[in-house]
């Protein structure tokens, strides 16, 4: 990677870290506050009346279902609000004239992205300390399911920019697609509790098999194995950063 390639992509990078940082009370305390909400009505109320699931209890069980929950959706949000704004703004015609490869947009905004959803992971992680005790059974399974997981949301999210036409484009996704496959994802629930049928259908969800992995770094416990969690995870990436390239490189919805 040659140092012009370089400079552009630590400059989008950048610009798109402070873009989040600088309103941090919008982009980072918001999911700090619901995934609070969540710990206490779901884990300490509710939990405490369904007992213990996959050998651990309620808390237990749906802590890494939260944060994988709120590192999808920040991820997703950052990168898809952002380049339709670029587009909107004009701006993105400017990087696509500039001698830098589509690769360095791509991983510039989608950094941007993973950032914002690694941090809120933290964020909610130190949370749920003040609820739970939490285990940590496999850290490198942790770290890799969390790292490809927004990675393949961001780059989801910029997909979604790059066909946007409006501000309301961007939100539809998140809120009628994104939004129902969270939550039918096994965040708060095992699929053992499912009958086989719905189990089946079920896998069709790939968050089923994120969260699963990402459990099993946690708790050592999965409804799939964590090889085929992971193995999805490449496979979706790759397909989503292909697709991705695909669009800029063809300037579907950035050139008129």
């Amino acid at each position: 990677m040659n140092s012009l390639n370089m400079v552009a992509l630590r400059t989008i990078w950048r610009k798109e870290c402070f873009r989040f940082l600088r309103i941090w009370i919008q982009t980072l305390l918001p999911p700090a506050i619901t995934m609070s909400l969540y710990f206490v009505i779901f884990g300490s109320l509710i939990g405490s009346r369904i007992g213990q699931m996959g050998g651990f209890s309620y808390m237990e069980f749906i802590v890494p279902g939260l944060i994988m929950m709120a590192v999808i959706t920040n991820a997703y949000a950052n990168v898809s609000s952002s380049f339709y704004s670029a587009k909107y703004q004009r701006n993105v015609e400017e990087m696509l004239v500039a001698p830098v490869s589509n690769w360095i947009i791509i991983a510039g905004f989608v950094g941007g992205g993973v950032a914002r959803g690694v941090l809120v992971g933290i964020i909610v992680t130190f949370v749920s300390l003040f609820f739970v005790d939490i285990h940590f059974h496999n850290l490198l399974i942790i770290f890799v399911t969390l790292f490809l997981t927004a990675v393949l949301f961001a780059t989801a999210g910029l997909i979604n920019g790059i066909y946007a036409n409006s501000f309301d484009d961007v939100s539809i996704v998140p809120t009628f697609v994104l939004t129902p496959l969270t939550y039918l994802g096994g965040v708060f629930y095992s699929l053992s509790l499912l009958p086989e049928f719905w189990q089946w259908v079920s896998k069709i969800n790939p968050i089923v098999y994120m969260v699963s992995g990402f459990r099993y770094g946690f708790l050592g416990v999965a409804d799939i194995s964590y090889v085929v969690s992971l193995s999805i995870l490449v496979l979706f990436n790759i397909v989503l950063l292909g697709w991705a390239y695909y669009l800029i490189k063809r300037g579907v919805g950035i050139r008129s």
